[in-house]
């Protein structure tokens, strides 16, 4: 293990210390695949790698502040198959498409969803969702300005329910438990960095 001062890793993709000997996909449909690779190690050890290949997503921040109020978030409430319960958790999805603007799904999603158009879309970053097995990335974007919009829900999306809670509500809730999607939680984070430095430099 290296120590914590060590000099700290860029984006840049070489050196590999793993390398790919061969590939297969194990299993496939409309809206993943699974491939199961056989790796070997930079020490020389073999060993093999699941990986689940997904299309970009979009998780969009939607505020409201008219009328000179604290702050709205609009948030929506769906069940959750993998972990059978209902969650809270800011609006996000893809397409199953590749070469989509990232703007255009996280306008898309936000009407899908909320049935909203936004005036303003803000880009304010990039996440790997949960890289340790999967290499779908996540566009983050914060929508104001927000109009109704005739909303068009997937038929996934059946149960969907929309919530607008204050800023101050929204953050009690992952505080105490309530909203424990790590999308939702990485995406406000980095509002809330984006929203310092516009302070700071304003």
């Amino acid at each position: 293990m290296k120590s914590m001062d060590s000099e700290i890793p860029s984006n840049d993709p070489a050196p590999h210390s793993i390398i790919t000997l061969d590939t297969r996909e194990v299993y496939a449909n409309p809206w993943m695949r699974l491939r199961e690779d056989r790796i070997q190690r930079s020490n020389g050890q073999p060993g093999i790698y699941g990986v689940v290949d997904k299309d970009d997503a979009a998780i969009i921040i939607p505020l409201d502040f008219d009328d000179g109020n604290e702050g709205r978030v609009w948030l929506v409430e769906q069940f959750r198959y993998t972990i059978q319960q209902r969650c809270l958790e800011l609006p996000q999805g893809g397409w199953e498409m590749g070469g989509i603007d990232p703007e255009e799904l996280a306008r898309g999603e936000l009407q899908e969803e909320l049935g909203l158009d936004a005036t303003n879309m803000t880009y304010l970053g990039t996440l790997w969702i949960a890289y340790g097995f999967a290499n779908q990335k996540q566009h983050v974007f914060l929508a104001t300005g927000l109009t109704p919009a005739k909303g068009q829900p997937d038929p996934e999306e059946h149960d969907l329910v929309v919530h607008t809670v204050t800023i101050r509500e929204f953050e009690q809730m992952m505080l105490d438990g309530v909203i424990r999607d790590n999308c939702t939680l990485s995406a406000w984070g980095l509002y809330l960095l984006w929203k310092a430095r516009q302070q700071a430099s304003g």
